[in-house]
Order: structure tokens, then sequence, then C-alpha cells
């Protein structure tokens, strides 16, 4: 059982070792301890506080951003309401010309037909005021005694006429 109590001498000593040791950490170790512990608490303290700013700026960055698309969107309404705009005068001016140039294609053919036409009836006239001075050249050349010669004189006109002569 000795061994299991020790002698007073003994624990004397270890109290003593105890105590300088005691000593040398409550002179150096324990100021150091704490002030590592400190420094630690202020980094993390630091971190923090870092970290909530940098949440702070990602929250207005994305409020920004936010905006910026709100933005953009109403810039390519915007654009997408100019170009249909323009498209819609480009084909409204388009129609206008295509009209105005249709009106003076017919315009322009009927005068064409107007001038065949009194082309046509010049040369109608013309045809028959020579047909007029043939039948007077011939009714003249030959003298018509009866009826029957003036009928069948008439007969032949109409029939040369129908030919072509």
């Amino acid at each position: 059982m000795d061994l299991l109590i020790p002698e007073v001498g003994t624990i004397i000593w270890m109290l003593i070792a105890a105590g300088i040791v005691f000593f040398i950490l409550v002179k150096w170790g324990f100021p150091i301890i704490t002030r590592m512990v400190d420094e630690r608490n202020e980094y993390i303290d630091k971190s923090l506080l870092a970290a909530k700013e940098a949440n702070e700026r990602l929250a207005g960055i994305q409020t920004e951003c936010d905006e910026l698309l709100k933005e953009t969107r109403a810039e390519k309404a915007r654009i997408l309401k100019e170009a249909a705009d323009r498209r819609d005068e480009i084909i409204a001016e388009a129609e206008n010309r295509a009209k105005e140039s249709g009106e003076k294609i017919i315009a322009d053919a009927r005068e064409q037909i107007r001038l065949e036409k009194e082309e046509a009836l010049r040369s109608l006239r013309r045809q028959v005021a020579e047909l007029s001075v043939q039948v007077a050249e011939r009714v003249v050349l030959k003298e018509l005694s009866t009826d029957d010669d003036q009928l069948l004189l008439i007969d032949r006109m109409i029939d040369d006429v129908k030919t072509g002569k």
C-alpha cells in the first residue's frame, strides 16, 4: 500500500513544482493563450462583419440586377414597338406607291384604248368614204335603168364588201 499513499515530502515537492508551473503559466502562458483567444474572437467578428457586408452588397447587386433586367425588358419592348411601327409605315408606303402605280397604269391603258379607238374610228370613216366613192363611181359608170338592175348592183356590192374586195 505504500505505492498508493505518497510520503509527505513528495507531496510538498509536488505542490512546489505545481505552484512553479502554475506561476509560469499565469505569468507567461495564460496571457499568450488569452491574447490568442481574443485575436481569434476579433478575427471571427471581422469575418462575420465582412460576411454580413458581402451579403448586403450581394442583396444590393441582386436589386440592381433586377432593376437592370426590368429596364432591359422595357427597352426591348420599346424597340420591338418601334420596329412594328416602322414596319407598318413601310407597308403603308408600299401600298400607297402600288396604288398610285396601278392608277397610273390604268390611266395610261385607258388613254391608249381611247387613242386606238379614235384611230379605229378614223380608219372606219376612211373605209366608208372609200366605199362610198367606189359605190358612187360604179353607179355613175353604169346606167341603172330599172329597179332590178339597181337591186342586182346593191347585192353585188354587199357581196364584194363581205369578201373584202
